[in-house]
């Protein structure tokens, strides 16, 4: 299995945390992402994503229990943002991302442009 790009495993686990239903552990986490990643891996973006404040924890017995405790849509969107503040060719940048787009999200976005 290919591996991923930088940032694209702690999406994975942000988009985990956000569709889980209140606090998961680390392991629950894990087996809900593809391609099987380390514990370990898994468990240093949940510490990390701590640290930034983006998720809660509590001790259940000898392990944490995570949740997350910002929008995972606002975060992401200013991701994004930042991502085009810095970039030389903006433009060029959202031309590229719309290609990658499927049917489905293609709709939404031509929904959200016309204002529907």
């Amino acid at each position: 299995m290919p591996r991923r790009q930088l940032g694209q495993l702690e999406a994975e686990v942000l988009a985990a945390l956000a569709a889980a239903d209140g606090f998961v552990t680390t392991a629950q986490l894990r087996d809900r992402l593809s391609g099987d990643p380390a514990y370990t891996t898994v468990n240093t973006i949940l510490f990390r994503l701590h640290d930034k404040g983006l998720v809660v924890r509590e001790r259940s017995g000898r392990q944490f229990r995570y949740r997350l405790v910002v929008d995972e849509s606002k975060l992401v969107a200013g991701r994004m943002r930042d991502h085009l503040r810095v970039a030389s060719d903006p433009a060029g940048v959202l031309a590229q991302f719309v290609r990658t787009l499927n049917a489905d999200e293609t709709a939404a976005l031509r929904e959200l442009l016309d204002g529907s």
